[in-house]
């Protein structure tokens, strides 16, 4: 429950309301094996948080397998059945550059999902979780060949194709080798996605991409009139070492509006009709991309897969019977939405203060700091998006009143923060469990070692198991690269 009393803090943002229960657990950010126990500690698949803390140390990530797979198998067979009759199913890529391990490439390839990678290291993760190459894809911008030779090496199901310089590359290299490419060819459909400016990514200025836009007329000749996305099908189409299987386009992260998805799908399937109109052939697939959005405060409300599902499909089936076309595979890439809320973030609580903070009107009002043993070492996303999270005290219940705190890092930078704005109680003190939930995606995989300070490792639990997925680090891993 919430209070929408007087009480509220003016520092608070408009979305955040000030908790009646300080001590409640909101559904919608954690794993769906998250609990409180009958003495109030934070358990998952069973397992309490001191024990995790005792054996492993914080910061931690704590990931549930039961709730990874699960997300995994609801995406699957959700646009399988609203795909079912359209195109007899889909192939559902998880984003790998979300949170990629060997443990968690094997959980994907069991769970019947294909691997999305964008590097050599995503491909060498692949291979030691035993994927085979046919259900991997390759992503990226600026790869290099050492790269692209190795997606050839391993067969790949698809390399997506983001230039006509690497698409020249790619169909010399695989000549070279007598060798034939899978290509998809990424295309930027001039979609606005409602999201971060930083994480929108089918607009016209940013580096992802063939435009469909057509240049200036004049401005290059007799081709000038065609755009980048048409050219590139022209010579893929005419290369003997490619293979072009069709079209993918990404609009952005973190969407929860299904608008910007269904005005992509009409764009390129509308794009795939003029292919057929002067190609004389129809193109197999369409990627859709991924981006799905889910809740990290109580003010994001994310769409069930079955949802997105239904809407997508009806969006192709409609666009495909009125352009004429038949309806191509699709195929879509979740990432974060898959192990984005499967994960919560374990800190130890150290310093903290209270801060006066001037406010507009000119009077002031207190903010809680509270010190982690962690911060963006282990979670980049605030400092480079301006991500909000929320956080619990873990260890503990408590009777006391909600202060407005800001969670900070220990870093040497005033930007250190791990959530900026959350009602904890006023009796958190150093020692205090903290976790922060929905840290599955996007947080280990942007980890650093700012301060010389190892990254945390990676426990997985299960039925009332926990086993490391990924070693924490260790100042002797760290000195080990220093040749001095």
């Amino acid at each position: 429950m919430v209070s929408t009393s007087a009480q509220a803090s003016p520092l608070a943002p408009a979305w955040l309301s000030r908790p009646d229960d300080v001590n409640e657990l909101r559904p919608q950010l954690w794993a769906r094996d998250v609990r409180r126990s009958a003495d109030g500690e934070l358990t998952i698949g069973g397992i309490g948080v001191a024990e995790l803390k005792a054996q492993f140390g914080t910061p931690l990530f704590v990931l549930s397998e039961a709730d990874f797979r699960a997300r995994a198998r609801e995406f699957k067979d959700s646009f399988d059945a609203a795909f079912a009759d359209l195109c007899g199913g889909v192939d559902v890529y998880y984003a790998g550059k979300s949170f990629l391990c060997t443990e968690v490439a094997r959980w994907v390839d069991q769970e019947g999902l294909r691997l999305d990678t964008c590097s050599g290291g995503e491909l060498a993760v692949a291979a030691r979780a035993g994927l085979s190459g046919q259900k991997l894809g390759l992503h990226g911008n600026n790869k290099s060949d050492a790269e692209l030779n190795r997606a050839l090496d391993m067969g790949l199901g698809r390399i997506v194709v983001d230039s006509l310089d690497e698409l020249s590359r790619l169909a010399d290299l695989a000549a070279a080798r007598g060798d034939r490419a899978n290509v998809m060819l990424r295309l930027t459909p001039g979609v606005h996605a409602h999201t971060h400016e930083f994480i929108a990514t089918a607009h016209e200025d940013q580096k992802f991409g063939l435009s469909m836009a057509a240049p200036d007329q004049g401005t290059a000749g007799a081709q000038a009139e065609r755009s980048p996305a048409a050219e590139a099908v022209a010579h893929a189409l005419a290369a003997p070492s490619i293979k072009l299987l069709g079209l993918h386009c990404h609009i952005g992260s973190q969407i929860f509006e299904p608008e910007g998805f269904a005005l992509a799908a009409e764009r390129l399937l509308g794009f795939l009709a003029e292919i057929r109109q002067e190609h004389g052939v129809d193109l197999p697939e369409l990627d859709l991309g991924g981006g799905y959005g889910i809740a990290y405060t109580e003010e994001d409300t994310p769409r069930p897969p079955a949802e997105l599902a239904r809407a997508m499909a009806g969006v192709v089936g409609a666009t495909c019977a009125r352009l004429g076309i038949p309806v191509p595979r699709i195929s879509i890439e979740p990432g974060r939405a898959i192990v984005g809320p499967t994960t919560f973030t374990l800190y130890e609580a150290g310093t903290r203060k209270t801060v006066n903070v001037d406010r507009a009107d000119g009077g002031t009002s207190p903010r809680r700091y509270v010190s982690v043993d962690g911060g963006m070492s282990d979670n980049a996303r605030p400092v480079l998006y301006d991500a909000d999270y929320s956080a619990v005290l873990a260890s503990r219940v408590t009777a006391a009143e909600p202060i407005i705190s800001r969670v900070v890092g220990k870093h040497c930078e005033s930007g250190d923060i791990v959530v900026r704005d959350v009602y904890l109680p006023e009796d958190v003190s150093a020692g205090d469990l903290l976790a922060v939930p929905a840290t599955g995606a996007y947080c280990w995989a942007l980890s650093s070692n700012y301060n010389y300070v190892p990254r945390p490792p990676v426990v997985a639990v299960r039925d009332g198991q926990a086993r490391l997925v990924v070693r924490g680090e260790t100042e002797s891993d760290l000195l080990a690269r220093d040749l001095g």
